[in-house]
């Protein structure tokens, strides 16, 4: 351990928020750009254009998200190395992210007919939308390799606790977007296709900026340090803590995918009323992003830094405020989520059953704290490996608690079972927790 790594900094009430204030800032700005790319397509008078901005945004972002690990895995194992007082490693992180964002969207590109094709047939669509989608995901899928080089510089800056450096990028990014597909569709008519290569060139746009915000990194020769760039003892490292948590969320998003799918049985109504009540699920993981974002960075340290007692008190102290925020979302959506489900959608039935599902929604924030804040910590301490068998308990849990409740209670027995598996992923990491710390002591 060097001397660095001897004096941690204190873990304060400023210090989580410094941390977590810019992240719910910058995930505000993602349901935005959603609202006006749909907005400004809209505004064709076609329902076509609409549904295959949709679809193709909807396959691609699934497509990215595979890569998904490379955010929480690099911001671990960066704020391990920035714990342990190791800048040269901290650096060389950050290249093998870069070159394994080269590499998989290079692959994307290279395979985009026969993904494409396959994305249809899970997904098909009217021969207009199809069309259209087709053309949209050819622009855009050549933004693969920035798409996802974006996702690890975004983990390496909050590793650091740069997350003020996460909400410029992502505004940036974002507000690109936004001005380019109304220049694009509006200004120049440029239809469906004017809203993909907007999004291309935010993309690649939000790249050089991210690589703008880490020109520090360059400074020094450490990120060219190829011997020590390829060690394969850190490349197997990384690759062991990527699998687990790809394996992970591949499993969390079954979960959900397999929600809607059950959904759809109990009718068109039901299934609306569950899309806009998962909004608010939604809102609550921006929100809870913020203080499990600061758990991995700090308690990451705290681990490169072997000080049980500074990790400790990360987990606590971002927790707390994790429960504050859980409170107020809570009490919300009490108040104003029939406001909310009146506003998203404008039948009467669908309202009506949104209505009836909401107090699943307001408890939901404090029920599925402990599995965010949980997955924070574990992160920023890369157990991975307990990380990924847990979620495969909560995943055998959520099916068990679907087939019993949902045929007896229906859909409130469905939204029961999704949040049965939330309390599950929390208990059992929960359970795991004191191994973490006696790791870290040993």
């Amino acid at each position: 351990m060097t001397a660095d790594a001897a004096a941690p900094e204190a873990v304060t009430n400023t210090r989580v928020l410094k941390i977590a204030v810019p992240i719910v800032l910058s995930n505000v700005t993602i349901p935005i750009l959603g609202a006006v790319d749909t907005g400004v397509v809209g505004q064709m008078g076609d329902a076509a254009p609409i549904g295959a901005v949709g679809l193709g945004a909807i396959i691609l972002s699934a497509i990215f998200w595979i890569f998904g690990f490379l955010r929480m895995g690099t911001t671990g194992l960066t704020a391990q190395a920035q714990g342990q007082g190791d800048p040269a490693e901290v650096a060389a992180i950050l290249t093998r992210v870069l070159l394994i964002a080269l590499t998989a969207g290079s692959v994307i590109i290279l395979l985009q007919m026969p993904i494409i094709w396959a994305a249809f047939q899970l997904a098909p669509a009217s021969a207009e939308v199809e069309t259209l989608a087709r053309g949209y995901m050819a622009i855009r899928i050549w933004s693969a390799p920035a798409a996802i080089a974006v996702l690890g510089i975004t983990g390496w800056l909050i590793a650091q606790e740069r997350t003020r450096a996460v909400f410029v990028l992502q505004l940036w990014m974002n507000g690109v977007n936004v001005v380019l597909s109304i220049w694009f569709v509006l200004g120049l008519g440029w239809g469906v296709n004017g809203v993909a290569f907007a999004t291309f060139l935010a993309e690649w746009g939000g790249l050089a900026m991210g690589l703008y915000l880490c020109r520090a990194a360059f400074r020094v020769p450490d990120w060219r340090n190829w011997s020590r760039v390829f060690d394969r003892l850190r490349l197997t490292r990384m690759a062991r803590v990527n699998s687990d948590i790809l394996i992970r969320s591949l499993l969390l998003e079954t979960i959900l995918l397999s929600f809607m799918f059950l959904a759809a049985d109990f009718g068109d109504v039901t299934l609306a009323a569950n899309q806009v009540l998962l909004q608010f699920l939604y809102i609550t993981a921006y929100a809870l992003d913020g203080f499990a974002f600061s758990a991995e960075a700090i308690v990451g340290q705290a681990v490169g830094a072997r000080t049980v007692p500074t990790l400790r008190r990360a987990a606590i102290l971002s927790s707390l405020w994790g429960l504050g925020a859980s409170g107020l979302m809570g009490l919300g959506f009490w108040v104003f989520g029939p406001d909310i489900i009146t506003l998203m959608a404008k039948s009467a039935d669908v309202q009506g059953a949104a209505m009836e599902f909401l107090p699943w929604l307001i408890a939901a924030p404090m029920i599925a704290l402990a599995s965010f804040m949980f997955d924070g910590i574990f992160v920023g301490a890369t157990r991975t490996a307990d990380m990924r068998n847990m979620m495969v308990v909560s995943a055998v849990i959520y099916g068990l608690a679907a087939w019993v409740l949902v045929p007896v209670y229906g859909n409130h027995g469905l939204w029961a079972a999704l949040l049965i598996s939330f309390v599950a992923r929390g208990a059992t990491l929960a359970w795991r927790y004191p191994a973490l710390e006696r790791a870290v002591m040993t």
